[in-house]
């Protein structure tokens, strides 16, 4: 047979297969592998013996609740609802007393450079900038990482995370994306480095990219306390602290939504392709192993993250400390730099300060409201307020902030880029500039667009 005529056949076989299953409407492949899991139970009660079953089938009863679909969706979220609520609050108290030691060192360090005679504006930048931001930066990020990642990994040594990504699996599907990817989803609510990382559990070269390039829409540990703070200010009164977790809780629901919105518009566009499918076995709930739970959370992510984001922090505090201390023209560096980005926030809600700080804020998320207060007290390093009431006072009173510029600064901060140590990780992972290039520019369009509606839509209606 030569080659036209093969193609001929091909053709012809490949018609009348899209005449007997028109766009693939007959779902071959879920039939297929269904009959292949159907044809192995009957093998397996054959040949299989098993002991008397239990008089109450505790697995049964718990995915009755855990996977339907009464119940499914809220238990899930109240337990990650649950994770999220622990790995916050039992992070301020180990964060505090690390920020203690690593700052005690900062003043250790000054001493030194001061006794070994090093010019006061090279001592400066060296202590107050590139040790000060590597030390907010990790005993910001440790605490959380050090609560959440064991935490996480419990729920997946005992069984549940298969459960959310079977609970999960048709909203990804219908967008066009995997069920895997709910669990890479949460997994970057601890760090979106990691949750990139994780994606390697996506077998399909496109889906694992949809997963990749919109992980950064959930919150991870480093955007946290600025969503918090920002709540905070929001909400006042008696039910301040139940008031700002709704908020929180809402902008986390906001961030689901929008990658599955994301998701389906590049299924569409740029990563076309049909969804594969999604066979998943339930596991039985077992008891976690916590020794090995606990080595796999230690070793394989939260120094493999810390490392990673040391390794970015370093040389942003240089950068930092240098926009905030050069003078030009009777104004530092960063003054100007506000100026000039001043009209661009305004129409997002915001202004040109808080543009300033997410930008210089890209190497780790975490500093984005220490460089913001930097910037608004024109400081020469980052510092922090020590209560809600100075932080409102400072933004609402004396530099103009309304609620719409709080929202809009959580839904930026939400939906921005992500920081340099997940853009490294996203070139790692892919082995490509282009998509390391994409996840940060397509974000940045989402927020800049979501943000510029709010602002846009406020306004119109009267409402700031």
């Amino acid at each position: 047979m030569n080659r036209g005529s093969a193609f001929t056949g091909l053709n012809e076989i490949l018609q009348e297969a899209e005449r007997l299953n028109p766009a693939g409407s007959l779902k071959l492949s879920d039939s297929i592998v269904s009959a292949i899991y159907g044809r192995a139970e009957r093998i397996a009660q054959k040949a299989v013996s098993q002991e008397a079953r239990p008089a109450v089938d505790w697995d049964k009863r718990l995915d009755d609740i855990l996977t339907s679909k009464l119940f499914g969706f809220p238990s899930m979220f109240l337990l990650l609802a649950a994770l999220f609520w622990v790995t916050v609050s039992g992070a301020n108290y180990p964060s505090e007393v690390l920020a203690a030691v690593l700052f005690r060192g900062q003043e250790k360090l000054a001493e030194l450079l001061a006794w070994l005679r090093v010019p006061a504006f090279v001592s400066s930048f060296l202590a107050d900038g590139v040790y000060r931001c590597l030390a907010w930066v990790v005993s910001v990020m440790l605490p959380p990482m050090a609560i959440f990642f064991p935490c996480f990994a419990l729920l997946e040594d005992l069984g549940y995370l298969p459960r959310v990504a079977f609970n999960l699996d048709s909203l990804f599907k219908k967008a066009g994306a995997h069920g895997k990817q709910s669990l890479t989803m949460s997994m970057g609510l601890g760090c979106n480095a990691a949750g990139v990382i994780s994606c390697r559990i996506i077998e399909s070269p496109r889906e694992r990219l949809i997963a990749v390039l919109t992980n950064n829409f959930v919150p991870c540990n480093g955007r946290f306390p600025t969503l918090i703070a920002l709540a905070g200010l929001l909400a006042t009164g008696a039910g301040a602290s139940a008031g700002a977790a709704l908020i929180v809780s809402g902008m986390v629901l906001s961030g689901i939504a929008v990658t599955l919105a994301v998701s389906w518009i590049l299924s569409k566009t740029l990563l076309k392709g049909i969804p594969s499918s999604f066979t998943l076995e339930l596991p039985p709930y077992r008891r976690p192993q916590l020794g090995r739970v606990i080595a796999r959370s230690v070793f394989d992510r939260i120094l493999f993250v810390l490392r990673r984001a040391a390794c970015v922090a370093a040389p942003a505090g240089a950068v930092i400390w240098l926009a905030a201390n050069v003078q030009a023209g009777g104004a530092s560096i960063m003054a100007h730099f506000a100026g000039w980005l001043d009209p661009f926030g305004r129409l997002l809600g915001m202004d040109g300060h808080i543009m300033a700080a997410f930008l210089l804020g890209l190497p780790a998320n975490e500093i984005v409201l220490p460089v913001l207060i930097m910037s608004y007290t024109a400081a020469g390093s980052m510092l922090e307020l020590d209560s809600f009431e100075a932080l409102r006072q400072l933004f609402m009173a004396e530099h103009g902030w309304t609620w719409l510029t709080a929202v809009c600064m959580m839904l930026f901060s939400l939906l921005h880029y992500p920081c340099g140590t997940t853009l490294w990780t996203i070139y790692k992972e892919t082995n490509s500039f282009k998509w390391a290039i994409l996840s940060a520019l397509i974000p940045l369009l989402v927020a800049c667009l979501v943000c510029f509606a709010a602002a846009r839509a406020a306004r119109l209606l009267g409402w700031a």
